[in-house]
């Protein structure tokens, strides 16, 4: 690791870039590759119907894995059936009572998509939106227009934990893209572009394990940073990147110190949307057990209007 973290703007400067390639216009990046036929085409993966669902319970009594500084999900009950004990409670003809609650939550403090502008560097958002543009709430490439859109396509688990022969991936522990074909290779499944690749580390049930001192020395497991990974990921036309980790890469590269080069390489300037904190577990034994590592996927994040992310719960179908 370097003494000096590079500035983004240097170790970037000749990254790949799919800014006006849709037009100056545009808030939903590398999704804009899956259109009708590659929705018609991972239709054709459903086979036997069984559907897994993706989100982690929000709200989890063994705790919710979340970004350090970010805390986890707080649900109030607002109303129940001991609401009707006091004398002025509320009534209504035919007798109904009814459980009334609310949430308090970051908008990326579960399972989450990433809004195209939630990172930047130079003061610039995807597709050059000017970085002031978020000021009070996203004006520009916020979740929105992912959430008006929707995400479908014929998604690829990789999973890297079993490829490795891990119950978990350790802290730090990196991989590449020519690890990700090798996984793919081995599991007998072809990588095709604009695949939505859904990685799996298990790296959560450490967080499960260990509690508060999953954070201590915090770096998760994770794609790390190359100009060929990125290159690849450009020629692939990869729309969507979903894992089971909080962050999707290495948190802190161990090559140049930087933290989270790939948010900015593969969503900031490529336009490639982040799906995170996902539940792959039940998805992977059934993978792990038929052979099948494809499958028909669709998410929709909730409609927040200038959000920076919003809660989804992904559904896989084979």
């Amino acid at each position: 690791m370097t003494d000096t973290a590079p500035d983004l703007t240097d170790l970037l400067a000749d990254s790949p870039s799919n800014w006006g390639k849709w037009g100056p216009d545009d808030e939903v990046g590398s999704l804009n590759y899956l259109g009708p036929e590659q929705v018609l085409a991972a239709a054709g993966l459903i086979r036997t119907g069984k559907t897994f669902t993706l989100q982690r319970l929000i709200g989890d009594p063994k705790g919710d894995p979340v970004w350090p500084g970010r805390t986890p999900a707080t649900r109030t009950q607002i109303m129940d059936e001991s609401t009707w004990d006091a004398a002025d409670a509320p009534q209504f003809p035919g007798g109904l009572h009814y459980a009334d609650d609310k949430i308090d939550a970051f908008l990326q403090g579960s399972t989450q998509y990433d809004a195209l502008g939630h990172v930047w560097y130079g003061g610039q958002l995807y597709n050059g939106y000017d970085a002031r543009s978020t000021v009070g709430g996203m004006e520009m490439a916020s979740v929105e227009p992912i959430a008006q859109r929707g995400v479908v396509g014929r998604a690829v688990l990789l999973d890297m934990a079993r490829f490795r022969g891990k119950e978990t991936l350790e802290s730090a522990e990196t991989f590449t893209h020519e690890d990700l074909l090798a996984c793919a290779e081995k599991q007998g499944v072809e990588i095709r572009p604009r695949d939505i690749l859904v990685i799996r580390t298990n790296y959560l049930q450490r967080f499960f394990e260990l509690g508060d001192k999953f954070y201590e020395g915090f770096c998760e497991p994770g794609m790390v940073y190359s100009p060929e990974l990125v290159q690849w990921f450009a020629d692939m036309e990869i729309p969507n990147l979903v894992t089971d980790t909080i962050a999707n890469e290495v948190t802190t590269d161990p090559n140049n110190g930087v933290a989270l080069v790939l948010h900015n390489a593969l969503m900031r300037n490529l336009g490639i949307t982040f799906t995170e904190i996902c539940d792959l577990e039940s998805l992977a034994a059934d993978c792990a057990e038929d052979g099948a590592y494809e499958f028909f996927y669709a998410a929709a994040p909730l409609k927040v209007a200038k959000g920076s992310g919003s809660p989804v719960n992904p559904l896989a179908i084979k």
